[in-house]
């Protein structure tokens, strides 16, 4: 989900999360996992597994006589060692096992299980706001919804993988393993590590043997079943695998193509090469927790499956891919030991986006995207978290803006701070260090010392042990006689100590200072021979900070044509936007931004550019109209047609008929209402012939002109996709047309359309039920309750069993 959505969100989140808790530091180890070997059938009728386990350990580190495993909702068959029956208690989804002797921690044992795992019995929470971490899914297990397939997967972070099998659930503990999964021979399988053999049976099953060399802890053992098809791609000899939906085959290499280049990249960026025998990703259906980083199987959510069109505009789920790619150094090869240092893990993988976006596509990308999730993190009221937190209320809350947005940024700064040399040897260190075992956040902080020889208990203890962010004030004392000026900057709240950058330019000519910031008030005098054009407080845009400094428009204009930063340009143009009423060297900036070297720059540019000011337009226009049949981006191009569109000018209808048959989503899409607006019945008439699975590509045009229209007919498409213009969308106009037809909907006597539309609150309510979006969307469903009793909608009964059903989903 694109952060627009998690932003949005972040501003409805109350937090009830409370740190006065208990300490939660790492799990002791009593005994330690060696090898897990499982032999596992499926029961469709029942969405259970009937399992064999073999688990090997040793005492960690004192003799012992017994071990505990964690076997939640398991019924016990039997419990062996040596191939004899032994004592065992079962209780609290504990499995305590009495060896019959005491072991050293030099010997090795191995205990049997016979189970049966039953996940749907289970109750309790999960990562990624997953209600019910079941560990073990079965989707449409008995094949009766036509628009599913049957697919069974797993999902074990942060402690369910002893949902259907025993071991020692903890992120201290490593295991290799291999797997005997039997399924119908229709299916194809996926698990960690190499599928070894393939052994078809009597009764019309198959058993596929997959076989896991290296350590990796529980929470990362994976299973996949379902009829995929499987797109093959390569890296340096190991096998690099898609498993997609037969539909989408063919796209399979544009979304998931870039891994291999991305695997050498992060190969190099760390100094060791991937170290895992092959890696696989799979698309699975009704995964709400996104994507997980499971050892060489890594598991997306459908969201990933994207069509031609969508992935001309954007492959939204790259940075996805990277983050989960980049867990296999940081996370799967070197593991947090305790989730209170779950940054060790999440901070690294956010961290990755940048860096791949850095290098794939520039520097403007990558500022962009730390932006964003820097903005994430401020609109999170996460301010009063530690990035390492031992007392927490619960373990899922670890998975927050802190673990991940707030935590790359962290890294940002430390990289700046040590230099890309000693930054990226930091990592190769630490990496090397703990390879195939865990690590506390600590041990980043030993190994940047060891490479930089500096000391960082400063940096780590207001960066990692500490909360909140920087908080400055910026305001300047010229002496025009002297030629100077002073630049205070005044710490609010908490004081940080911090380098910062100051760009001073005289004319067009830039000077850099660097100074050191550790007091609540702090004063740097600087000598200039003119007066400076432009102060520019944080000149690399480094800091994790707040900085109010109040700049005139002249300002802003300067430091839109002269500062080359991303963030330099994309601020100043905000601010710019505001005055093209009144000032032709502001509409002028807008206009020079239409050839910004980032699209996204152009885009924000023609989204509001003032075409109604009182300065001439049709050199404006004129460029306009080249962008939106010239831009290299299709991005921009789309957002050139939607200008022209609300011109209102028939002139541009050959560009919208184009359009229409563009490949692009974005193209079509703004095409067609642009279309809309000139020449109604041949936008309807091409609307109409636009097939079902184009239409829901380009929803958001489809459900503006549905609901214009007032099209009823249409409700139950509508409703399917109003969430996303009552939520997603910036524009107040299209936020009251979604709002017009969510009444629409909670007054009509439309079983399909009230369906939709509850699904979706149920949907998204649990996936965001960390921002609080479930009682968001208890009380729009409460909302439509009211609204239908008050009808005299003859199936409003009906109805109403239908919206309730929703709300006791998301309240149970």
């Amino acid at each position: 989900m694109k952060n627009l959505l998690l932003i949005y969100l972040l501003l409805f989140s109350i937090i009830t999360q409370s740190q006065n808790t208990a300490y939660r530091g790492e799990n002791e180890k009593i005994n330690s996992l060696v090898h897990t070997k499982l032999k596992v059938a499926f029961d469709f009728n029942k969405s259970q597994l009937n399992g064999e386990a073999w688990i090997t350990l040793t005492p960690y580190f004192y003799d012992t006589n017994t071990v505990v495993l964690d076997a939640k909702s398991f019924d016990i068959h039997e419990v062996k060692m040596n191939s004899k029956n032994v004592g065992y208690t079962y209780k609290d989804n504990k499995l305590t096992v009495e060896l019959g002797k005491t072991y050293k921690k030099t010997e090795a044992y191995t205990v049997y299980i016979k189970y049966t795992a039953k996940p749907e019995e289970i109750k309790q929470k999960g990562s990624a706001a997953i209600q019910d971490a079941k560990g073990l899914y079965f989707i449409d297990p008995l094949e009766t919804d036509p628009d599913k397939p049957t697919q069974i997967w797993t999902q074990g972070e942060t402690e369910s993988n002893s949902c259907w099998f025993p071991t020692i659930d903890s992120p201290n503990q490593k295991t290799t393993q291999e797997i005997y999964m039997t399924v119908p021979d229709k299916f194809v399988t996926l698990s960690n590590g190499l599928l070894i053999s393939q052994t078809k049976n009597a009764d019309g099953s198959r058993t596929d043997y997959w076989k896991m060399d290296k350590k990796h802890a529980p929470y990362l053992v994976f299973m996949g079943v379902g009829e995929f098809s499987v797109v093959k791609d390569t890296w340096k000899n190991l096998a690099v695998e898609y498993f997609v939906e037969p539909d989408y085959k063919d796209v399979a290499m544009d979304i998931f193509g870039n891994t291999p280049e991305m695997m050498t990249f992060f190969s190099n960026l760390t100094g060791i090469p991937y170290p895992w025998d092959k890696y696989s990703q799979i698309v699975v259906r009704d995964y709400i927790s996104g994507a997980m980083e499971n050892t060489t199987a890594v598991v997306h959510g459908e969201g990933a499956q994207q069509k031609k069109g969508q992935l001309i505009d954007s492959n939204d789920w790259e940075e996805t891919i990277a983050h989960e790619l980049f867990h296999h150094w940081f996370g799967d090869l070197v593991t947090t030991e305790s989730w209170s240092n779950l940054t060790v893990n999440e901070s690294f993988a956010t961290y990755s986006v940048y860096l791949w976006f850095q290098y794939k596509y520039g520097q403007d990308r990558a500022n962009a995207h730390m932006y964003d999730d820097i903005q994430v993190y401020l609109q999170s009221s996460s301010e009063d978290k530690d990035l390492v937190r031992f007392y927490y209320e619960d373990k899922e809350h670890m998975f927050d803006p802190v673990s991940y947005h707030k935590g790359s940024a962290i890294l940002n700064m430390l990289r700046d701070y040590l230099g890309d040399e000693a930054f990226f040897e930091g990592l190769n260190t630490y990496l090397t260090t703990h390879k195939y075992g865990t690590a506390e956040a600590h041990d980043v902080r030993l190994a940047f010392e060891k490479v930089s020889g500096k000391d960082l208990n400063w940096f780590f203890n207001q960066w990692y042990f500490g909360n909140g962010h920087i908080k400055l004030n910026v305001s300047y004392d010229y002496n025009t006689i002297n030629k100077t000026v002073t630049v205070n900057l005044n710490q609010q709240g908490k004081v940080f100590s911090f380098p910062i950058s100051i760009d001073i330019y005289e004319g067009k000519t830039k000077k850099r200072h660097d100074v050191w910031v550790d007091k609540t008030q702090n004063s740097f005098k600087f000598s200039y021979e003119t007066q400076p054009s432009l102060i520019n407080v944080d000149a690399k845009h480094i800091l994790l900070a707040e900085i109010n400094d109040t700049k005139s428009l002249d300002n802003y204009i300067f430091q839109f044509n002269n500062a080359t930063h991303y963030l330099d340009r994309k601020l100043a143009l905000e601010e710019i936007v505001k005055h093209q009423q009144t000032n032709k060297e502001a509409q002028n900036a807008v206009v020079k931004a239409f050839k910004d070297p980032y699209f996204e720059i152009r885009v924000f540019a023609l989204e509001n550019v003032d075409l109604f000011q009182k300065y001439t337009k049709k050199d404006i226009i004129e460029k306009i109209e080249y962008l939106s049949q010239n831009d290299s981006n299709t991005l921009v191009k789309a957002a050139a047609i939607s200008v022209l569109g609300k011109l209102i000018d028939p002139i541009y209808k050959p560009i919208f008929t184009r359009g229409l048959n563009s490949e692009s989503n974005a193209i079509t899409g703004n095409s067609l209402v642009a279309m809309y607006q000139i020449d109604k019945p041949a936008a309807l008439k091409a609307l109409n012939e636009i097939d079902d699975d184009v239409k829901n590509e380009i929803s958001e045009a489809v459900t503006t002109i549905y609901i214009t229209e007032n099209d009823k007919s249409n409700l139950p498409f509508i409703a399917k996709n109003l969430l996303k213009g009552m939520f997603l969308s910036q524009d107040a106009r299209t936020q009251q047309l979604y709002a017009q037809a969510f009444d629409w909907i909670a007054g009509s006597d439309n079983k399909e359309a009230i369906s939709n539309l509850t699904d979706d609150f149920v949907t998204l309510g649990k996936q965001y039920k960390k921002y609080n979006f479930d009682k968001m969307a208890v009380n729009m469903l409460n909302k439509m309750v009211y609204t239908q009793q008050q009808t005299s909608n003859a199936n409003k009964d009906e109805l109403i069993i239908i919206l309730k059903t929703g709300i006791a989903a998301l309240i149970e």
